[in-house]
């Protein structure tokens, strides 16, 4: 009987992560990942300074910032058949050039209406979607031991948010906020070189399926679990990455550029534990990882609440953000092991359920503030969600354990 792919061909013993997999397709899948999801938000970081141009209400600017993560959620589905279909690879590269010239376009033509951001917003969202390919690009070069390190890795590309609100305001500030759309097609230029040349697809890829076998996941109670604790992990931290810069802004007055570092710092701590959330889950299980991030996630939103000062508010969002970065990789750490004969698809499933927190929370925010004046009321109903996740979770685990955790490589 032939060994795995990323098996020792003498003794059949499992290998350590780096050699067990393909390191050039893992840089390539962070890359893509990491410059996908800097365009993915960019309108947050910009959104103050469209919205004084555009003359836009506070539930316009929800809506605007919220359009590419729900654009994004539907294309994940979309991306994730395309990636059983054609392959990771091709699905990626197709993406990207779509991406590019959506930002090209919007550019050379400007944006010029709230109907303008919209479109723009749901050409961002192609950029979104990468996460339905760039996680099973890498994640199918690695065994089950190695996958929450491998989809963690791959899965930091979420970090480009920091790039997006550290550099984008700076930028419009120089050079106007239009401007920066064009710009951004440089560094997504040259990642889509790299990507060609690094990325390949994995040999084991699952042969291709009927549309109804895709979607069969759907007809299990454990894929509804896994997509609703992803939408409060991941719902929550790209739903905070694009509405941070208006919170700040609108809350405590500060510049579109303060307002960028503090949004900064925030999303840097929720992508830089995505991998050991990974890590950890697979050293103690997800399910132990899981209940942890729902406890300080609800606690930290609804501190932030009742925060009065922009320290507060920004220690509060930065322990948020760890928490929900910590568990977007425990949420991936159980999906191939559950799924993995359907790993493109799931993936996409997932993403498509953290995307709809994730605009949940953007929309919500603006429309609290404009029918309230605050943005209180959004961040205690998410609290709440994440509440409600852990309940759920308690009720799920125990029939996992029974039904996972047979084999000596599943943690949960």
């Amino acid at each position: 009987m032939a060994t795995a792919f990323w098996q020792d061909d003498e003794t059949g013993e499992k290998t350590g992560f780096w050699a067990s997999g393909h390191t050039p397709t893992l840089i390539a899948a962070f890359l893509y990942f990491d410059l996908a999801f800097m365009v993915w938000v960019l309108l947050g970081p910009l959104a103050p300074d469209i919205a004084r141009t555009l003359a836009l209400t506070p539930s316009e600017k929800g809506l605007m910032v919220a359009t590419p993560t729900l654009a994004g959620a539907i294309l994940r589905v979309v991306n994730g058949l395309l990636v059983d279909r054609i392959g990771p690879k091709t699905a990626g590269a197709i993406s990207q050039v779509i991406v590019i010239a959506g930002l090209f376009v919007a550019w050379a033509m400007g944006v010029n209406s709230f109907g303008g951001t919209l479109a723009l917003g749901v050409i961002l969202g192609f950029a979104g979607a990468s996460f339905a390919i760039a996680l099973p690009l890498a994640s199918r070069w690695y065994p089950p031991e190695h996958q929450g390190k491998a989809m963690g890795l791959a899965g930091m590309g979420n970090s480009g948010t920091v790039l997006a609100a550290l550099f984008a305001p700076a930028l419009a500030k120089l050079f106007g906020w239009n401007a920066v759309l064009g710009l951004a097609c440089i560094p997504l230029t040259l990642v889509f070189v790299a990507y060609m040349v690094l990325a390949k697809d994995a040999p084991n890829a699952p042969a291709p399926k009927s549309l109804g076998q895709y979607l069969t996941p759907l007809k299990t109670g454990d894929a509804w679990s896994l997509m609703g604790f992803y939408a409060v992990t991941f719902g929550g931290f790209v739903g905070l990455a694009a509405s941070l810069p208006i919170y700040f802004t609108d809350r405590f007055g500060l510049t579109t550029i303060q307002a960028g570092y503090c949004t900064a710092a925030c999303v840097f701590a929720g992508s830089l534990v995505r991998p050991m959330g990974g890590a950890l889950a697979d050293r103690i299980g997800g399910v132990k990882t899981l209940t942890a991030v729902f406890v300080v996630a609800a606690l930290a939103l609804a501190g932030v609440s009742m925060a009065g000062s922009v320290e507060a508010a920004l220690a509060l969002f930065v322990l948020a953000m760890l928490a929900l970065g910590t568990g977007n990789g425990a949420v991936f750490q159980l999906v191939p092991q559950r799924f993995a004969a359907e790993i493109g698809v799931m993936t996409g499933l997932v993403g498509f359920a953290g995307g709809i927190g994730g605009f949940y929370l953007a929309s919500s925010l603006g429309i609290a503030k404009q029918i309230t004046g605050s943005f209180t009321p959004g961040f205690l109903i998410f609290a709440t969600l994440a509440l409600i996740a852990l309940t759920a979770l308690t009720l799920v685990k125990r029939g996992w354990r029974a039904r996972w955790g047979t084999a000596a490589t599943v943690r949960i």
